[in-house]
């Protein structure tokens, strides 16, 4: 069977950059996700449990090539080349009260959600972020300031709630069904449309976003 080449991309990153791509690849193999394939996680592949690995150090006009490669059975490798991608990342961190928090910051820089508490313990810093991951996509959006009321089928476990503040600007919240405020936007904005825009950003960013711990 010849060749196919399914996803080939090539950019200059950041040591840290790279690191953190390496890592998101690293804990889809330990936890038997699907492999992000490209750095936006829009191409992915199911690793075998099992499979072989080559590295390669070499040094060629002037240039050190460092190649990892990995080979699964094909069967065995389902390919997914239109896979949900995420633009974010979870920045995980302590901050001045050596409280943990989390945000989730877009890869424009721009900060679109965080948890709005601190908490003592970083595992349950992380049980929030797994619950705005979880949360997020399917959940129902209402408006509050008009009374409006979820449906009673379909959505998730977590409402988004556009509000006004008392400047008059509309907010966005993220709201369990215990009652919690799992996440908000953070800042207020000049019309109910892009509170919504907003929320979508969250909505479609989360569940594949990276969570990286930073420190302040």
């Amino acid at each position: 069977m010849p060749e196919e080449t399914i996803h080939e991309s090539n950019r200059s990153r950041t040591r840290q950059g790279l690191a953190t791509y390496l890592r998101r690849i690293a804990r889809a193999l330990r936890r038997g996700e699907p492999v992000p394939v490209d750095e936006a996680g829009s191409v992915t592949v199911d690793a075998a449990p099992t499979g072989d690995v080559e590295i390669e150090l070499e040094r060629e006009d002037g240039t050190v090539h460092f190649e990892i490669e990995m080979e699964w059975p094909d069967e065995a490798a389902a390919v997914d080349e239109d896979a949900a991608a995420s633009k974010a990342t979870f920045e995980l961190y302590a901050d001045s009260a050596d409280q943990f928090r989390w945000r989730l910051r877009h890869d424009n820089g721009n900060i679109i959600a965080d948890g709005g508490e601190g908490y003592a313990d970083k595992r349950d810093a992380k049980s929030g972020i797994a619950s705005v991951q979880r949360n997020a996509p399917g959940a129902h959006v209402v408006d509050v300031s008009r009374d409006e009321e979820a449906p009673d089928e379909g959505g998730s476990d977590a409402t988004f709630e556009l509000f006004r503040d008392n400047a008059d600007r509309y907010r966005w919240r993220l709201r369990h069904d215990n009652g919690n405020v799992i996440a908000d936007g953070g800042q207020g904005y000049a019309s109910k449309q892009k509170a919504k825009q907003g929320l979508e950003r969250v909505k479609s960013n989360a569940p594949g976003a990276a969570v990286e711990e930073s420190v302040e």
